[in-house]
């Protein structure tokens, strides 16, 4: 405890290094290709150089990049701290990713959002990525950089790892590492994800939905609006098609307590532009569907029902319908006894006082992709989850509070 104590200190010491590396973090945005942006190589870079400023040396870090030509730098980064421990029989892994999703409509930010701001009266840091998912890995930095400052070994040897590409499907993040680089990980490694949990930190996610994210593209027959029975109306057969699919929540119904919402949801997201004017009937419609469903429904059973009601609509309105999926993902839970679930929880209970509890989430992280090759992973963080929303924010002591259960699971596990 007398460590804890100590490493607690350092921590609260840090606040206002724990911001500036925010506010340097969020200053290089880290966007995907897929959504305009030049991936993460800038911001890794930035973070490379603040990690040795700060006392970290080079030897413990290493590189696993994967190629991408549709960069600037021609590769996404993923790079790893270690810090040894005095056991390196597992490892004790704590992964945050750091690209971000875009600021979207910019009319609702109060403040530019590629500038974190600081609110000391509410303790709020405002700008893209603070919470999703840069809170977990400064709080992972700072729980090591505690470590490094107080000369004190943790009991087994402690691994970040700073991915890339977690918004758009893990490929060239941990999918590629699971992939190319399989001997990273032990199957008694201690997989700790910060990217998910409750303002109190009292939720440790041990199961995920089934994400299936659909592409529906209608085509039908362009004509004149005043004369829609010479042409097949595309956006009339997907709106038709959008309510049908909707209305899996009804079919599908099962309800796991585990969950919030305890249900599965198939929800009408995104629209693609069709006709320029309102006087033509549409003969081309695009749009996208993003379906959270409870694990008790394997995806191919889902897959045969959207076909089903497609085939439907297709008969009702002679229009053509084809079904892409931009992202499909299913995956075993996590047992609520697995090591790093009770150890995490006892890391909770020691540095506040809090009892946690396994719950499951609709979001997707990349715990998925850990649990589908055997490895037991849980997500964790003290977050008010304002994700991907404008006006981002995360709160101070949060990361300070993250920081400290760390170095108690760095210290004792």
């Amino acid at each position: 405890m007398e460590n804890l104590d100590t490493l607690k200190n350092t921590l609260r010491n840090d606040r206002q290094k724990m911001i500036e590396l925010q506010k340097l973090l969020t200053s290089v945005p880290a966007t995907a290709p897929e959504s305009g942006g030049d991936g993460e190589s800038a911001k890794c870079a930035a973070l490379e150089k603040w990690l040795c400023d700060a006392g970290f040396s080079s030897s413990q870090m290493k590189h696993y990049d994967a190629p991408d030509k549709r960069v600037s730098s021609g590769i996404r980064p993923n790079l790893i701290l270690t810090v040894n421990g005095k056991s390196d029989d597992y490892s004790i892994w704590v992964m945050a990713h750091m690209d971000v999703v875009p600021p979207g409509d910019l009319k609702l930010w109060k403040t530019d959002p590629f500038c974190a701001v600081y609110d000391e009266e509410t303790d709020k840091l405002t700008g893209r990525g603070v919470e999703d998912n840069q809170q977990g890995l400064v709080s992972g930095v700072f729980a090591a950089l505690a470590l490094l400052k107080n000369n004190i070994t943790p009991e087994h040897t402690v691994k970040l790892l700073f991915m890339a590409d977690e918004e758009f499907g893990s490929e060239y993040g941990i999918k590629f590492l699971l992939r190319k680089h399989p001997e990273l990980f032990g199957k008694n490694d201690l997989i700790l994800i910060p990217d998910g949990g409750d303002s109190e930190g009292a939720t440790i996610e041990v199961a995920e939905k089934n994400i299936l994210w659909l592409r529906v593209h209608t085509t039908g027959q362009q004509s004149h609006g005043s004369m829609p029975d010479k042409g097949k109306n595309a956006h009339l057969a997907a709106c038709d098609l959008a309510l049908r699919l909707n209305d899996l929540e009804n079919f599908f119904n099962a309800k796991d307590e585990l969950f919030t919402p305890d249900y599965s949801t198939f929800q009408p997201t995104k629209k693609e532009a069709n006709v320029e004017t309102v006087n033509i009937i549409p003969g081309d419609d695009v749009f996208y569907m993003d379906c959270r469903i409870l694990p008790v429904y394997p995806l191919d059973t889902v897959r045969a029902e959207v076909k089903k009601r497609v085939s439907e609509v297709e008969a009702k309105y002679g229009v053509k319908i084809e079904i892409t999926e931009p992202q499909a993902q299913q995956s075993p839970a996590t047992s609520a006894d697995a090591p790093v679930v009770r150890k995490l929880a006892q890391a909770i209970k020691k540095a506040h006082g809090i009892t946690a509890r396994p719950v499951g989430i609709g979001g997707g992280t990349v715990g998925a992709e850990l649990r589908n090759c055997g490895y037991a992973a849980a997500i964790w963080s003290t977050i008010d989850e304002v994700c991907h929303q404008p006006n981002e924010y995360c709160c101070v002591r949060n990361i300070i509070a993250d920081a400290e259960t760390l170095c108690a699971l760095f210290t004792e596990a």
